[in-house]
């Protein structure tokens, strides 16, 4: 990613109050982007938008993307000519519980957005970001290619399958395709693993659940420890989001299909190994236990294949699970401590970005995150 590139580009982040949507808002402002973002008010309290005071450094529209005559007009008055797609309902239980709004809102919001923006001529590259969860999940060790079939046990898993196929139907009805290169944008689909950062306090999620109750001075419940997901730091996808951007606006139709950005092999972990390195790095005498009770059925095994990404992309992870658990606590200590919010996001993207340099010139940097 390059300041040149994205100084003074229009760029529409949905769900920027959201956690991955506040990262990737700040990450777009410091690149020089002209950014506005269109969400409900932050999901949960406190929240990276509100902390970050992302309100004040952006034009913010607090809206619903279910409400498709509200989000069609601000895409004509924004003329966006870069979107980045992260409005949804994220949870998988909340979706057991409220169903009709988890589709409504990951499938029907999709298509509200898709609609409005292949009326409007100035957009010209499109990122969707859907799930790893979206794939028919077979629980086999094999990881999951771009190709595989969408599905989803779970109300949360389908609505992202579903997410994927109304965005493919929109491309080869109205946006670009190898056979139709010129016709509207460049759309794509981005679907990463299990995300992690500071700035994130939603519920039924392994690492706010366990930094919760750590800071209550309790042990944290797990519910599935022997489960195995794709774990990998927020600013790993955000970067492959990036750099989709970037790709689908200089080359348009060859890179409008779905894209896996999934962590090497060693960041697929057991949730009881993410939930040990995490205790340990935060210390105090912190730990776990397994929650009883029965619990709703989720998939207990998940790979993401990402060698198209790593091939065609150049992208690749720059952080172990090692440092990514690491830079969540430093970013929590600093919080906790009063530090700006915003300012300590910032240079754990400085950081990343130090990585990624390196990494193109053949070397790697060790050492700390900040």
């Amino acid at each position: 990613m390059t300041p040149q590139f994205w100084a003074d580009k229009r760029v529409l982040v949905t769900g920027h109050t959201g956690f991955k949507g506040g990262w990737l808002s700040l990450w777009l402002m410091r690149l020089g982007a002209n950014v506005t973002g269109y969400a409900l008010t932050p999901p949960t309290e406190p929240s990276l938008f509100a902390l970050a005071r992302l309100g004040q450094k952006m034009e913010s529209i607090i809206g619903d993307i279910r409400d498709a005559e509200r989000l069609t007009r601000a895409v004509r008055e924004l003329e966006p000519q870069i979107v980045f797609h992260l409005a949804a309902q994220p949870l998988v239980r909340y979706s057991y519980a409220n169903p009709i709004e988890t589709f409504a809102v990951n499938a029907l919001g999709t298509a509200h957005l898709l609609e409005a923006l292949r009326r409007a001529p100035s957009a010209r590259a499109i990122v969707i970001v859907t799930s790893d969860k979206c794939y028919e999940n077979r629980e086999w060790p094999w990881a999951y290619r771009e190709n595989e079939a969408m599905g989803g046990f779970d109300p949360y898993s389908a609505s992202k399958g579903c997410a994927e196929l109304v965005a493919a139907s929109f491309r080869n009805s109205y946006f670009a395709t190898p056979e139709h290169p010129t016709r509207g944008a460049a759309l794509a689909t981005a679907r990463a693993g299990n995300v992690i950062g500071g700035g994130d306090w939603a519920a039924d999620r392994l690492v706010p659940d366990i930094l919760r109750a750590l800071e209550r001075g309790e042990t944290a419940q797990i519910r599935f420890p022997r489960a195995v997901r794709p774990w990998q730091h927020v600013l790993e996808p955000l970067a492959g989001y990036l750099t989709l951007a970037e790709r689908l606006w200089s080359d348009g139709a060859p890179f409008a299909e779905a894209w896996n950005f999934g962590p090497d092999p060693a960041g697929e972990r057991t949730v009881a190994e993410i939930a040990d390195t995490l205790c340990r790095a935060y210390g105090e005498g912190a730990g776990w236990t397994k929650s009883g009770g029965d619990e709703p059925h989720e998939a207990h095994l998940l790979k993401l294949d990402s060698a198209k990404a790593r091939s065609r992309l150049g992208w690749r992870p720059q952080w172990s699970i090692f440092e990514a658990l690491e830079a969540i606590v430093d970013w929590e200590s600093r919080r906790r401590r009063g530090e700006d919010v915003a300012t300590t996001s910032l240079a754990q993207i400085d950081a990343y970005e130090r990585r990624m340099d390196a990494a193109e010139r053949g070397a790697r940097t060790p050492g700390a995150m900040i």
